[in-house]
């Protein structure tokens, strides 16, 4: 049974979300503060967390940042609750690592679909017949192991970066659209929300060492999308 952990400080919602996601199956716990969140965490990281924005003692991006800090945890997917609906606090929310978001007031249904694409993104791509793996200069993709390595050193990607990496470049030297890379890694509903794409790409050419004024891997082509560099 999948484990879930509900960090949310409005008892009505918390109950409603523990019973919803209860009833589909989940083994549901609820914290109502962040350091309570992060106690809870600590003691048993769960498959997921529904983490709200706002919490007492200790804010949601401040529990985000510490579960993502720690090695047992920082794979833990997240999706973030909030009641803000400015641009720039989404994007602060993934850029700190949170896989998805919710804004306040919600239908549990967009939750539930909401969650369930997270869940598809832990799936790799599976391995094909064609070539076990991609090498351009210093960066190798392994495509049986599904991992990449940097200068020989394996590079610490979450799932997603991984998937978007793995489209990239399965189809170097090729352009792909914001809206073709969106329904690949994160699914057709997800077709436009460029700000994913946006962060996504900007977290794996930090990861790179990729400068976007010097690609040597990703290029963006702009109004377009982004193109792997085809190597030599």
């Amino acid at each position: 049974m999948q484990s879930l952990l509900v960090v949310e400080d409005e008892t009505d919602i918390a109950e409603l979300l523990r019973r919803v996601f209860s009833k589909e199956g989940w083994n549901v716990g609820v914290a109502n503060t962040g350091l309570a969140a992060l106690s809870a965490v600590r003691r048993e990281p769960p498959d997921l967390i529904v983490l709200d924005w706002m919490l007492p003692e200790l804010s949601g991006i401040e529990v985000l940042k510490e579960i993502r800090r720690h090695p047992d945890t920082r794979m833990v997917p997240v999706i973030m609750l909030t009641a803000r609906h400015d641009e720039i606090d989404r994007v602060l929310g993934l850029e700190l690592g949170a896989d998805d978001y919710v804004t306040k007031p919600f239908n549990h249904l967009e939750l539930m679909a909401r969650v369930k694409a997270v869940l598809r993104r832990l799936d790799m791509p599976a391995p094909t017949s064609r070539a076990p793996s991609f090498q351009s200069g210093d960066l190798e993709v392994d495509f049986a192991k599904q991992e990449a390595r940097l200068r020989g050193e394996r590079l610490d990607l979450t799932p997603t970066e991984y998937k978007l990496l793995y489209h990239l470049v399965r189809n170097a030297g090729h352009v792909l659209s914001h809206g073709t890379l969106l329904a690949k890694v994160w699914g057709r509903e997800y077709v436009d929300e460029v700000d994913y794409i946006r962060v996504y790409i900007r977290r794996l050419r930090d990861k790179l060492d990729d400068p976007p004024d010097a690609p040597r891997y990703i290029r963006t082509e702009r109004g377009l999308g982004y193109r792997f560099i085809t190597p030599g």
